[in-house]
């Protein structure tokens, strides 16, 4: 059965409808998440698109993991390291960082977009440039920058993880940071505050940009303030001499922002608006070139 939306906020006057109209409310204003897929149920439309992709039948290379105390965030963080096919885990490789999104951690990329077998289907079967991929816990809700409460993911990402990761062999005199939803927000904010000498190459995937403090989801900034010292918008030219490149869904609720940043761009990035949704199926699509992109770049 179709429900419009009239129906849904105006037909009667009972507790759940008004409950459920409030919640309508919510994600139609993007304070809670799933604006497109509420509003295509409420056309009658399908929920899903077109699926996730088939993962790479591909053997993956060594996967390390651990934890450790970090100082940056006071508490315990873990991370994950994955490498191409045929390097142990102390291969001197280039490597990118990987930026989680809000509630997830360092075992997104791996258990929900299965990157380690993208990787190793670059690397193995297409020729890309072999690279390590690294990942690490940056907090539920966060940008990957510093909070008022002293939680500093960006510190911990340069003064701790990159020197831990170049203790193994990792090359991090040139990181890659590719980045997704609120990820890809704190990839495009730590690529423009290292610059070029130090980032070779970024992509940012559905990041998560606002025009305005008003418009931002809950806790993710601290404040107006907080929203304008870690406005990515006023950072581009920061990322003057960066490769970047930046994918995003049709169908997602952060195009027109994402479309507005490109515009304030010295120059277009790689990448593309294309046919998807905020969620793992596109994500996991547009992989194979994002892992290309940078192994072309880190090489």
């Amino acid at each position: 059965m179709t429900i419009s939306r009239r129906a849904l906020l105006l037909g009667g006057g009972a507790a759940g409808v008004a409950a459920l109209a409030s919640g309508y409310l919510l994600v139609e204003k993007d304070v809670l998440p799933g604006r497109i897929r509420l509003n295509q149920a409420l056309e009658g439309l399908p929920l899903v698109g077109e699926g996730p992709p088939a993962v790479p039948r591909v053997d993956p290379g060594p996967i390390v993991t651990g934890s450790f105390f970090s100082r940056a965030r006071d508490t315990d963080v873990g991370w994950t390291v994955a490498y191409p096919p045929g390097f142990d885990d102390r291969a001197n490789l280039p490597v990118s960082l990987l930026l989680h999104g809000r509630d997830a951690d360092n075992t997104w990329m791996f258990d929900d977009l299965s990157l380690q077998y993208y990787l190793a289907q670059a690397t193995e079967v297409e020729g890309v440039t072999p690279f390590a991929i690294a990942s690490i816990d940056g907090g539920s809700a966060t940008n990957w920058h510093r909070r008022t409460s002293g939680d500093d993911p960006q510190a911990m990402l340069i003064d701790e993880f990159m020197p831990m990761l170049a203790s193994r062999g990792l090359i991090t005199s040139r990181i890659g940071l590719w980045g997704w939803s609120l990820g890809g927000y704190g990839a495009l904010l730590l690529a423009a505050d290292l610059g070029a000498d130090r980032v070779g190459a970024v992509v940012a995937t559905s990041p998560a940009l606002w025009l305005a403090p008003e418009d931002t989801a809950p806790d993710v900034f601290d404040d107006a303030a907080d929203f304008e010292r870690n406005d990515v918008f006023t950072k581009v030219a920061g990322l003057q001499g960066i490769p970047l490149r930046i994918d995003i869904g049709d169908d997602d609720s952060f195009t027109s922002n994402v479309k507005a940043f490109i515009d304030a761009l010295p120059r277009p990035p790689a990448g593309a608006v294309s046919n998807g949704f905020h969620d793992a199926s596109y994500w996991m699509k547009v992989a194979p070139d994002e892992i290309a992109f940078l192994g072309h770049h880190l090489s």
